[in-house]
């Protein structure tokens, strides 16, 4: 179990929690989004567990909630990326016939 970007994959190894400008320095994603946070929970109310946080709109980019705690867990590709980019590769070796 580590704490990771949520978009890439890429460990975050600082310890305590990240700010709230700060971002990946693999791919560039916010760090202390929604998203990376052990109260996210995209079957609740508001996709928050936790009742004190404000809403947040945007899960995948920095907010102000003080509510944030990084989640310590495995890392797991969203699902389909991979297939996408296979089925657009074999696409166009249809189309240009290779």
């Amino acid at each position: 179990m580590t704490r990771h970007c949520h978009a890439c994959g890429t460990d975050y190894t600082l310890t305590g929690q990240p700010g709230r400008l700060e971002t990946c320095g693999r791919c560039g994603a916010d760090l202390r989004v929604c998203l990376n946070c052990v109260g996210y929970d995209p079957r609740a109310a508001q996709q928050c567990r936790d009742r004190r946080s404000e809403p947040v709109l945007e899960k995948h980019r920095a907010n102000f909630c003080e509510w944030f705690e990084f989640a310590s867990r495995s890392w797991v590709p969203k699902a389909g990326t991979q297939g996408r980019e296979t089925a657009a590769r074999e696409q166009l070796r249809k189309l240009f016939g290779d």
